[in-house]
């Protein structure tokens, strides 16, 4: 890996790369991983283990890829995913078949984030994706003790950065990645750049660096409030379509 210095210039570069022509989330962060060869990479998240199969494939860098995921049911996690034990028994599987043509370079770690990140040596991963537990409480840790183990030209990466917080049904917990992430950035003097397909990449910063770069005008504030209308906004817009579908359906 090259300087922090230099790795900086080039992510800036990189950024910019990534939120053109791409096809979908894949697509994007394998260019990336490529673009910085990257080597120790960890997922927190794994669930089918689509988004592992994609990078191991696309990434022949990556010698040693962490899959992190309790794969069973959590009391305490309100969210859809959160099925049976014997469901997730089955999911898991499926993730170990569908990653096994690359056995030699991944190492799964079972558990809660909490429980097993500490298998990982501090300051060893050049990438951290993130595509787990996106409630308040669920980012918190995430992200909180996945940062040490970054190096330090490293970055995080993460999924469902939505402006809309209402991501299931309101009897679940909002999906608060956006925009909570920008506020641990600024406290730990991180820089979150916004990409597409509801992505956002994470790294270390100078000074002179603003803490957020949109690179999609898709998040005009970065508070809770507006995170909040623009969820009631998108509830309304869906309510004006459905009753417009419905007047068609009529016709």
């Amino acid at each position: 890996m090259n300087s922090v210095g230099h790795n900086r210039e080039m992510m800036e570069l990189d950024v910019d790369r990534l939120c053109l022509g791409k096809t979908d989330r894949f697509d994007l962060w394998a260019t990336f991983l490529n673009e910085i060869e990257a080597k120790v990479v960890a997922e927190i998240g794994v669930f089918r283990g689509l988004f592992a199969a994609a990078m191991l494939e696309r990434c022949p860098s990556i010698e040693t890829y962490y899959m992190i995921d309790p794969w069973r049911h959590l009391d305490d996690w309100n969210k859809p995913a959160n099925v049976s034990d014997a469901k997730f028994d089955a999911i898991m599987s499926e993730a170990l078949e569908r990653t096994n043509f690359a056995a030699s370079r991944v190492k799964v770690l079972r558990g809660r984030t909490q429980d097993v990140v500490g298998q990982i040596a501090d300051q060893s991963l050049d990438f951290a994706y993130i595509d787990a537990d996106h409630s308040l409480r669920g980012i918190t840790i995430d992200l909180q003790l996945i940062l040490p183990k970054i190096r330090p030209d490293g970055s995080i990466g993460w999924g469902d950065f939505s402006p809309n917080v209402w991501q299931h049904a309101k009897q679940y917990e909002p999906s608060l990645v956006f925009p909570y992430a920008i506020y641990f950035a600024e406290a730990m003097k991180l820089r979150v750049s916004a990409l597409g397909f509801n992505q956002f990449l994470m790294h270390f910063r100078d000074e002179s660096q603003p803490v957020f770069c949109d690179h999609t005008g898709r998040y005009p504030s970065a508070t809770v409030l507006a995170a909040l209308e623009g969820a009631h906004r998108a509830k309304r817009r869906g309510g004006v379509v459905r009753s417009l579908k419905r007047v068609l359906d009529r016709l």
